[in-house]
């Protein structure tokens, strides 16, 4: 049996529902805006723009075009266009960063009602105090890609690891939002950290202390705290936390600016799953700290602490 269908009194009556849902949308609208001025929500309806988060991707963007010259960037650069190439990504890079500085600290000086801090000139002095570390943070970078390449037989190259790890990804916006954090920028610096965590899946706090030749293998799941110090030559491995001990009630005020997490000192390996909580707990020189291990007191230099075996049951088809 076939259905004859009346295209025409069909499309009729779909416009005519469309047309009576849509008339809904003024008042929707209406409701909506009303709701923005509910002082219990957050919201930044201003004269004065907020940090965007998709400039800060751009930024991310341009800083790894800089940090590492003839990887990212879509122009073929070579000795002779060196020059042209980097100045422009350079003046790019100034724009984009005194102007997303300048709003993150208008942001806060108008929000919790501040003394006049200059934030115009401040925004172009720290962008320039940014551009003028990028050398020294290239070269620690630098420390960071050898160390991955000569701990992991899986990478082939260090371009491999430029391009491809995870790691090297958040630990070059970490470098980078650190030194932001170091110059008292709000909002900004963790703004690409987490750019960084939603990409690669490791959490690194721009306050955090990271020294030379740091490793994060496989890296999804890694936390990382915001007072957490970690010394030269460290490899942590996928599920890592460098975490607080658990928090009291209105821990934002009490320990806000004190060392919640732990130190972890030169040469020391950490492997998958491992948890070390704690602003106290300092693991030493050397030390190995083996999967799943849970930690709230501090390790002695040169000390392995592993988990003790779980017994392994196996169970085989037609076994009693």
């Amino acid at each position: 049996m076939t259905v004859q269908i009346d295209d025409e009194n069909f499309c009729k009556t779909d416009a005519a529902s469309f047309t009576r849902y849509r008339s809904r949308i003024p008042e929707l609208a209406d409701s909506l805006i009303e709701s923005c001025h509910d002082r219990e929500c957050f919201t930044h309806v201003d004269y004065d723009p907020i940090p965007s988060e998709g400039y800060v991707v751009d930024i991310i963007d341009k800083l790894r075009e800089i940090l590492f010259p003839g990887y990212f960037s879509r122009e073929k650069i070579d000795p002779v266009s060196l020059k042209y190439t980097m100045g422009q990504a350079v003046t790019d890079l100034f724009d984009m960063l005194s102007e997303q500085i300048t709003h993150s600290i208008r942001h806060d000086c108008l929000r919790y009602s501040l003394s006049c801090s200059d934030c115009g000139d401040r925004g172009y002095e720290i962008a320039l105090a940014v551009l003028e570390s990028i050398p020294s943070i290239r070269k620690i970078l630098a420390t960071d890609i050898r160390a991955a390449y000569e701990g992991d037989p899986a990478a082939k190259s260090h371009d491999e690891i430029i391009f491809s790890y995870p790691g090297i990804y958040a630990t070059s916006v970490y470098r980078v939002a650190h030194k932001l954090f170091e110059l008292n920028v709000p909002l900004l610096p963790r703004i690409m950290t987490e750019h960084a965590h939603s990409i690669t899946g490791i959490d690194i706090h721009p306050g955090a202390k990271i020294g030379e030749r740091f490793v994060i293998d496989h890296g999804t799941g890694v936390v990382i705290g915001e007072t957490t110090v970690i010394g030269n030559n460290v490899r942590i491995y996928q599920g890592v936390t460098l975490g607080a001990l658990s928090l009291p009630q209105n821990a934002g005020e009490k320990l806000r600016g004190k060392k919640r997490h732990p130190s972890i000192a030169d040469d020391v390996i950490i492997y998958s799953g491992a948890t070390i909580l704690g602003g106290a707990t300092v693991i030493g020189e050397r030390s190995v700290i083996g999967g799943n291990v849970w930690l709230t007191e501090s390790v002695p230099p040169d000390t392995t602490v592993m988990m003790e075996s779980p017994r392994l049951i196996y169970k085989h088809p037609y076994s009693e």
